[in-house]
């Protein structure tokens, strides 16, 4: 019997677009500001809210929330399971279009 098909190594919670947008520009950052990421993947605030609760969910996505003065801000960054995570998708990935 052949070895298993390389897609079924990829990550479902990192394929989904939104999110693989997302983490893509978290790991090219130390961190981002919430608007910043936003601004980048071009999501709504609730769209990108709801992405960032899987992705911390999963334990790729560390949230911090502070105050930059009197304004709230919410901070993101990938986790090093994160890190872990997206690197192995990748590769999957280049392994996959490689044929």
């Amino acid at each position: 019997m052949s070895e298993q098909h390389p897609r079924l190594r990829l990550s479902d919670t990192l394929h989904q677009p939104v999110r693989f947008s997302m983490t893509a520009a978290l790991a090219a950052a130390d961190q981002l500001d919430f608007a910043d990421l936003r601004d980048a993947v071009q999501v709504s605030d609730s769209t990108l809210s709801k992405q960032v609760s899987v992705l911390e969910t999963a334990g790729y996505v560390q949230v911090k929330k502070g105050f930059v003065g009197k304004r709230p801000r919410t901070s993101l960054k990938l986790t090093a399971e994160g890190r872990t995570a997206w690197s192995a998708h990748l590769a999957t990935l280049r392994e996959i279009a490689a044929g």
